[in-house]
């Protein structure tokens, strides 16, 4: 899928959400904001602060409402996911977004946001270790791997592997060669301290990552329940949006 540079405005755009994981966005930020005739846009409901799963403040850039057709939908994960998979406004803006976009993307557990509005239906997806196995409940086929190209469905795995997403992305938007000078140029060469990952982690420390981690992936499961039930149905009405969006204050009113 590879495509020839040209002067036309490459529009790609990141879902900001409270709770999010920074760095399943930031990462994939620094290559792609980087790329020839880029235009990033940092998306919310409003144009007001963020804050992330672990207290970094964060500014979107563009309501859902300012925002054009993108070539290129991003949304990452944190436990912020599970709320935004019962908001109608949210998941509605993605599914419009997704249907239109030249590549529909995630990192982390961002592939539950997008398989909760219908776009992974039969593709298959990366997603961070801990919850890889639960896509299924959404229709989406869940890949042991770092990086799944699957058509237009570009996924990466948990929070780090963003970076190696976005040379990716890199790579199909733009070509090999420019994305290889990215990486030189941002010395994208990795050596983490240590060797460890779930295939290889002792069991006693496998066991007490699941443990701290099950509340919230028992919420999770819930969400996607709810989510799958709804799509089964024909998923969020325009009444549901309607009524969210009513009690939202807008910006004229805030």
């Amino acid at each position: 899928m590879e495509v020839s540079l040209s002067t036309a405005e490459l529009q790609i755009g990141f879902l900001f959400f409270p709770g999010m994981t920074q760095l399943d966005v930031t990462g994939p930020f620094e290559v792609l904001a980087r790329l020839p005739h880029a235009r990033i846009h940092l998306l919310w409901k409003r144009i007001e602060p963020i804050t992330s799963d672990v207290g970094l403040t964060l500014m979107p850039t563009t309501a859902f409402e300012d925002c054009p057709q993108l070539d290129v939908l991003c949304v990452g994960g944190g436990p912020g996911q599970m709320a935004l998979m019962d908001d109608a406004e949210v998941m509605g803006f993605i599914a419009r977004s997704g249907a239109s976009a030249r590549y529909v993307t995630s990192v982390c557990a961002g592939c539950f946001i997008l398989a909760g509005a219908g776009l992974l239906e039969g593709y298959r997806s990366a997603c961070h270790w801990l919850s890889r196995d639960q896509l299924s409940v959404l229709g989406a086929i869940p890949v042991d791997e770092r990086i799944v190209v699957d058509r237009n469905r570009i996924s990466g795995g948990g929070v780090t592997a963003g970076i190696d997403f976005a040379f990716r992305v890199a790579a199909e938007l733009c070509g090999e060669d420019l994305a290889k000078r990215l990486q030189l140029m941002l010395e994208y060469d990795p050596k983490p301290p240590f060797d460890i990952n779930e295939r290889n982690a002792p069991a006693a420390l496998l066991a007490e990552v699941r443990s701290a981690a099950a509340p919230m992936l028992a919420e999770r499961l819930r969400s996607s329940e709810r989510a799958a039930a709804r799509l089964r149905n024909g998923g969020f009405g325009p009444d549901d949006a309607a009524s969210e969006s009513a009690a939202v204050p807008t910006r004229a009113s805030r």
